[in-house]
C-alpha cells in the first residue's frame, strides 16, 4: 500500500520534472547569445536530460520500496541534483566559466565562479550516486517481494 507521503512524492516529481524540461527548452532558445555556447547546449540538454529522469523516478517512485527517512533522503538528493546540474552548467554557460568541464569549453573565470560551479558538480554527483544507490536498494526489495 503506498502511503500519502509516497503519492505526494511522485506527484511533486513529475510536477518539478517538467518544469526542469521547460527550463532545458528555454536555455535552448538563448544557446547563440550565450558566453559559452557549448555549454549552453549542455544546459540545454541538462534540463531536458535531468527533467527527463524526474519524470521516470516519479512514474516508478511507487515502486520504490525504503523506510520513511530513506524515501525523504532519495526524494532530496534526487531533486537536489537534477536542479544542481541543471543550474551549474547554466552558470558555465553564461559565465563562460567552467574549468571542470574542459570538454564542453569551459575557461576559468575567476575564484568565486568557478568554486561555485565546482561545489555543485562534486555535491550533485555524491547525491545523485547516492539516490541511485537508494532506488535501486528500493526496486530489489519491490522485485523480490512481487516474484
Amino acid at each position: 500500500m503506498i502511503s500519502i507521503v509516497h503519492s505526494k512524492q511522485s506527484k511533486w516529481l513529475l510536477c518539478l520534472g517538467i518544469i526542469l524540461f521547460m527550463l532545458g527548452l528555454i536555455i535552448g532558445l538563448f544557446i547563440p547569445i550565450l558566453k559559452n555556447s557549448r555549454m549552453g547546449l549542455s544546459a540545454h540538454l541538462e534540463g531536458t536530460l535531468n527533467g527527463m529522469f524526474l519524470l521516470i523516478i516519479g512514474i516508478i517512485w511507487d515502486r520504490i520500496l525504503l523506510s520513511t527517512q530513506q524515501l525523504k533522503w532519495t526524494f532530496y538528493l534526487v531533486l537536489y541534483s537534477s536542479f544542481a546540474n541543471f543550474l551549474a552548467v547554466t552558470i558555465a554557460a553564461v559565465s563562460g566559466a567552467g574549468k571542470m568541464m574542459p570538454i564542453a569549453g569551459g575557461k576559468d573565470a575567476g575564484n568565486l565562479v568557478e568554486w561555485m560551479i565546482s561545489i555543485l558538480l562534486i555535491s550533485l554527483s555524491l547525491a545523485l550516486i547516492t539516490a541511485c544507490i537508494l532506488i535501486f536498494k528500493g526496486l530489489l526489495k519491490y522485485l523480490h517481494l512481487n516474484k
